[in-house]
């Protein structure tokens, strides 16, 4: 079950108004998650008291959602509380990311999601940025970029087609007429290049190895970094990296730099591969992630390296609920 939560308000207390902003309201949670009426268990409206003309959950049915069960409740007073608010929960039967809607003049009770912005996480190989980035993107229900299985998709597509990824001009080729897409399906992010699911392919580590050479292109990265940027200007998302704060989006409104030792992000690597079956020497692992890392730092576009801007957290003794609870305390600070 997933609740899709939204709000508007009304010009005046009147069975009109009511209706309108309801129906409106409605239409839009249903378009926005691209749901089907029929996939809709039920609806929850709560008003402020100062609307009294005309049940919301009346409004909903006339409004043509007659086929889920309907409840409509009064609010408490609140001081200074917003005026002729409505509120509403949506429950339905579909595994999706929910997109919430906020309309009208109550905008400005969620200004993290009814405004563009952008939050840049970069870091080391195995700090945690990408499990980090995708929880922050699920709790504020805005799209997560996974900047680093482009990268990944565009070795991977370099390798297939005999390119030396060393070779600049070949591989800038390559990227240039590059069928790349991330989507979400079910709940998980996949990576499909030229049609083809390659989700599990790219994690490989020589394809890490790869994609560490080919983000060195700086034709590549100027071409990606631009897709990139693309995306970011037109909605909210949470974009993860070794370059997002300093290059592909120096101007976000959040920037965290995570890192964690080298045995940690390596341990995590390990355990990683080995939950999907793969077999991995960790003494190899670990050597393989601290050249990557000097590889990156050392490059001569867009290394890897904290802004001057951003936050630093050290995920070495920390869980995924206490990053993602403590990079949510800092933008909540500042919306």
């Amino acid at each position: 079950m997933v609740v899709i939560r939204g709000a508007t308000t009304i010009a005046e207390d009147s069975k009109e108004e009511i209706k309108l902003a309801v129906k409106e309201l409605l239409e839009q949670i249903v378009s926005c998650n691209q749901l089907r009426k029929d996939e809709i268990v039920s609806i929850v409206f709560s008003s402020t008291s100062d609307i009294h003309s005309f049940y919301p959950a009346k409004a909903a049915r006339e409004a043509g959602f007659e086929g889920c069960s309907l409840f409509s409740a009064m609010e408490p007073d609140i001081e200074g509380g917003l005026k002729l608010c409505i509120r509403v929960m949506v429950f339905v039967e579909k595994n999706i990311l929910p997109r919430h809607i906020y309309l009208r003049d109550a905008k400005t009770l969620r200004k993290d999601i009814t405004s563009i912005f952008n939050v840049a996480i970069d870091g080391p190989a195995g700090s945690g940025k990408s499990t980090v980035a995708k929880r922050l993107a699920e709790e504020y229900g805005i799209l997560y970029l996974d900047t680093g299985a482009m990268y990944r998709a565009c070795a991977l597509k370099a390798l297939e087609a005999g390119v030396p990824v060393d070779d600049e001009r070949a591989v800038f080729d390559i990227v240039r007429d590059i069928k790349l897409d991330i989507v979400y399906d079910n709940g998980a992010q996949k990576t499909i290049l030229d049609g083809a699911d390659v989700s599990e392919r790219i994690r490989e580590p020589k394809i890490s190895m790869a994609a560490s050479v080919v983000s060195k292109h700086p034709s590549v990265r100027m071409y990606m970094a631009e897709k990139q940027r693309e995306i970011a200007h037109k909605m909210s998302c949470v974009l993860d990296g070794r370059d997002i704060g300093t290059f592909v989006l120096p101007g976000a409104d959040f920037k965290f730099y995570l890192t964690a030792t080298p045995e940690v992000r390596a341990r995590r690597r390990y355990d990683e591969l080995v939950a999907k079956g793969r077999i991995v020497d960790f003494d190899d692992l670990k050597t393989e992630l601290v050249r990557r890392d000097e590889q990156d730092m050392n490059r001569a576009v867009a290394p890897l390296k904290l802004a001057e801007d951003a936050t630093l957290v050290d995920t070495s003794n920390m869980t995924v609920e206490e990053v993602v609870s403590f990079l949510k305390s800092k933008i909540q600070e500042r919306i």
